[in-house]
C-alpha cells in the first residue's frame, strides 16, 4: 500500500537550517544530497528521528512501515508513521508480513523486515545499539566480523548518535512517537543486554562503555576488512593453497565461498569443516544450505546433498515404486 504524504510542516529547507538539527546531522553517514534513500520506520524515536535528519540532509526520502502483526494495535503505529512523513514531506509505504509466533521469533522478525524494506535501506540504529550488538555477539561467540558490529554509512546512518539525541530531537520537532513493548519482552537477548549487561558493564567500569564498545568496534572493522582483502586473494577451490595459507586467512576464503553473495557469513564450524577437508583430514564436510563439499584432485567443490534413500516413484533402478513385489 502507498499513501501519498500530507502537506509538509518542515520543510527540507527549515529543518537543514535549524541549529539542533543541522548538528545532529553532521554527526551522521547519509549519502549525497539529492539521492534516494529508503527508512525502514518503525516509529519509534530512533527510526523516527532517521528520517527527519535524512530529509534535513537533503535525501530524497520514503519511510517504510513494516507491520509484522504480532501484537495486538501494531497496525495503529502505522497512521503514527504516516503523519510523521506527511509532516516532514517524505513519501510513504506501509507493508504488512506474517510471522508466526515461535522459536527465533526476533531472528525471522528481522529476516521479515529486511526482505520488506529491500537491500541498501537505512535503518535508525545509533551508538546504543551498536554496543548491543557488540555483546551481543561477543556472547555468540562471533570473531572479529561479529565484533565489529555494524558498519557505519549510508545504511546505518546514525551510528554516531546516542539513543537520547534522537529522543530529544523528535520532542524538538514536535513529532510523535511510539513504544514497541516488545522491546521489554526478556526473551530477546538484545533486550536483556541493553537492560542488564551494559549498566552492568557500566558499573564495574565506572563509566559509559557505550562510546568504549563502539570504538572498538570501528578498530575492529578495519581488521576484519583488511583480513577479508587477504582472504579474495586466494583461491577457496583450491585445496593445496588453502592448506598452506595462515588460517585467518584460509578462513576469510572459505567464508566468502560458503557465504556466496548472502546477508549471513556461515558458522565457524563450517569454515573449520572445509578446512579440514582442504588437509585431506575428513573426506567431506556438509555446510549449511544443504551443500556438501568434497575434494577432487586438488579442487574443492560443493554440490547438492543428495538425499541416497529411495522415494516413492523413484525411477532409479532397484528403488521403491510405493507398489507390491512382484515374484
Amino acid at each position: 500500500m502507498t499513501a501519498a504524504p500530507d502537506p509538509p510542516r518542515w520543510s527540507a529547507g527549515a529543518l537543514a537550517a535549524d541549529p539542533v538539527v543541522a548538528d545532529l546531522v553532521a554527526r551522521c553517514t547519509f549519502p549525497p544530497a539529492g539521492t534516494e534513500v529508503v527508512c525502514g520506520v518503525s516509529g519509534g524515536p530512533d527510526s523516527t528521528a532517521l528520517v527527519a535528519l535524512a530529509v534535513a540532509a537533503g535525501c530524497r526520502t520514503t519511510a517504510v512501515h513494516v507491520d509484522h502483526g504480532l501484537r495486538p494495535g501494531s497496525a495503529d503505529e502505522a497512521a503514527v508513521v504516516a503523519s510523521t512523513a506527511g509532516r516532514l514531506g517524505a513519501a510513504l509505504r506501509c507493508v504488512q508480513v506474517d510471522v508466526a509466533d515461535g522459536p527465533n521469533l526476533e531472528a525471522r522478525a528481522r529476516e521479515a523486515r529486511h526482505r520488506a524494506l529491500g537491500p541498501g535501506a537505512a535503518t535508525g540504529h545509533t551508538m546504543d545499539d551498536q554496543a548491543e550488538t557488540v555483546l551481543g555477539n561477543l556472547l555468540r561467540g562471533s570473531g572479529v566480523h561479529g565484533l565489529a558490529g555494524m558498519r557505519a554509512g549510508p545504511t546505518h546512518p546514525l551510528l554516531g548518535l546516542r539513543r537520547r539525541d534522537t529522543v530529544t530531537l523528535c520532542a524538538h520537532l514536535g513529532l510523535a512517537t511510539v513504544r514497541d513493548p516488545s522491546n521489554d519482552d526478556p526473551r530477546f537477548v538484545r533486550n536483556r543486554v541493553r537492560a542488564e549487561l551494559l549498566p552492568l558493564c557500566a558499573d564495574i567500569a565506572g563509566r559509559d562503555v557505550v562510546p568504549i564498545l563502539a570504538r572498538q568496534a570501528a578498530l575492529l572493522a578495519g581488521d576484519a576488512d583488511l583480513l577479508d582483502a587477504l582472504g579474495a586473494e586466494l583461491d577457496p577451490t583450491d585445496a593445496r593453497a588453502l592448506a598452506a595459507a595462515p588460517p585467518a586467512q584460509a578462513r576469510r576464503a572459505v567464508r566468502r565461498w560458503l557465504a556466496d553473495g548472502g546477508p549471513y557469513p556461515p558458522p565457524a564450524d563450517a569454515v573449520d569443516r572445509v578446512l579440514q577437508v582442504a588437509r585431506q583430514e575428513r573426506r567431506a564436510a556438509e555446510v549449511p544450505g544443504g551443500r556438501r563439499v568434497s575434494r577432487t584432485a586438488g579442487r574443492l567443490r560443493s554440490a547438492p546433498v543428495v538425499d541416497p534413500r529411495p522415494r516413492a516413484g523413484d525411477p532409479r533402478p532397484g528403488a521403491s515404486s510405493g507398489a507390491p513385489v512382484q515374484s
